[in-house]
């Protein structure tokens, strides 16, 4: 499969912004520094009727262009850079300098690609431009539209994780492709960013009333292992089967993790006696007191770690490992993140980074809910897609749970898993 850039350019704000360097939590500096990379899929629109028209140009790359220009007033941080304040720490620089705007032409279809997707570090390099993102000055978004052979697009989407988290960066998308659709700003974007990340200070002295081993890098000692990402899908009859196995009320990221952590311990063989570890990322928005605005843009998730017994993890029944999540996800209220905040400022004073990396032991699992995001609200004016993913996965044992494009085909996994315990996993996944 071979893809061919026929443009690329530079989106600049329609309108000035504010120039200034952004200050960084301690919780935007504790993510991957990379940029992170999805995909979204717009399957060829129907022929039109005859002696109909189809209209403006399917996925007109001027209209798209001019929508982003508009969303980048109010998002301004993407159109800036990766700097350093005058004290060495990591900053963005909103300078208005742009974000990076490629349109590309590739001689595969769309069934080639999404028939059965997998994440891989091929996807990335097709569909979503590449560029350094470990050290100042780097690029903050960059974006790539790629007609297909078939008529259909494929949208790529590559914004630095020191921006924001999963809720910031669909608001974005939210914000572009209303704006694209012809909406005012005030009603493509009705709650404005909010980009004053200060709220996330440590207290004066930092003091940690927690420990907090999942931030740790000793937790984070696997090797780099090959691995293959499979999007698994369950079906609204499996949910409803793994949440009757659990208490009534639990909840769907509980139900499938539970299963998903079961399902890795027998594909690994993990020894019974051994600990197996869950890292449990929790949205903290609604948590703090006073909470953040809900429209706060910036890293707002924090991480949990829950150890338990592979024995545990087997032969208890689904719910008591569900409710064992549930209570990791509950344990983080504003003491903790507080604790949290001001643990990675301990660390950063020793000299010490956050554990960013995801090379996780085999014993362990990482899973992100992408839940109730509106990952599927992303209709440029030519309809939603009918597919969204990552475009790659970074460390064996990291898993994503999503919602379909249509609620009534139930969710989907993706799970990246050394190949030799696919077949496994994959009889356990679905016979149980």
């Amino acid at each position: 499969m071979k893809v061919e850039v026929v443009e690329s350019t530079l989106v600049v704000p329609t309108e000035e912004t504010p120039r200034l360097g952004l200050w960084l939590s301690n919780l935007d500096l504790a993510v991957p520094k990379t940029h992170t990379p999805l995909v979204y899929y717009y399957p060829a629109p129907p022929p039109p009727a005859p002696g109909g028209t189809d209209g403006e140009d399917f996925f007109s790359p001027d209209r798209i262009r001019a929508a982003l220009a508009k969303a980048l007033v109010l998002f301004y941080p993407l159109a800036g850079r990766l700097g350093v304040d005058e004290g060495g720490r990591l900053q963005i620089d909103c300078n208005g300098e742009g974000a990076l705007f490629v349109v590309a032409r590739a001689d595969c279809t769309g069934e080639d690609l999404f028939g059965s997707y997998e994440p891989s570090p091929e996807i990335r390099r097709m569909f979503v431009p590449f560029a350094p993102s470990g050290e100042p000055p780097c690029l903050m978004a960059m974006f790539q539209v790629t007609f297909l052979k078939c008529g259909g697009v494929v949208l790529g989407t590559g914004i630095h994780h020191v921006t924001m988290d999963g809720v910031g960066a669909f608001h974005f998308i939210q914000t572009w492709t209303g704006l694209a659709r012809g909406l005012a700003v005030s009603d493509a974007c009705p709650s404005p960013p909010f980009h004053d990340r200060t709220l996330l200070r440590p207290r004066s002295p930092p003091h940690a009333d927690f420990d907090h081993p999942v931030y740790s890098p000793a937790y984070l000692n696997g090797l780099p292992r090959p691995f293959v990402t499979r999007v698994y899908s369950i079906s609204a009859k499996l949910l409803a089967d793994l949440k009757s196995r659990c208490a009534p009320g639990a909840s769907t990221y509980g139900a499938v993790t539970a299963h998903l952590w079961r399902c890795m311990c027998v594909a690994r063989a993990l020894a019974p006696g051994s600990d197996t570890r869950l890292r449990v990322p929790a949205n903290i928005r609604h948590r703090l007191r006073p909470p953040l605005p809900r429209h706060f843009f910036g890293n707002a998730i924090v991480r949990d770690l829950v150890t338990v017994k592979v024995g545990d993890v087997l032969a208890q029944p689904l719910g008591f490992v569900a409710d064992t999540i549930r209570k990791a996800v509950e344990h983080v209220d504003d003491a903790y993140v507080r604790s949290v905040i001001d643990y990675l400022e301990l660390e950063s004073e020793k000299g010490s980074q956050a554990a960013r990396g995801q090379l996780m032991p085999e014993s362990d699992l990482w899973v992100v809910s992408w839940l109730g995001m509106p990952m599927y609200d992303a209709d440029f004016g030519w309809g939603a897609p009918n597919f969204v993913a990552p475009g790659q996965m970074f460390g064996s044992g990291t898993a994503y749970v999503t919602q379909r494009a249509d609620r009534d085909d139930g969710i989907a996994v993706l799970f990246a898993l050394e190949p030799q315990y696919l077949k496994c996993f994959e009889d356990v996944f679905y016979g149980e």
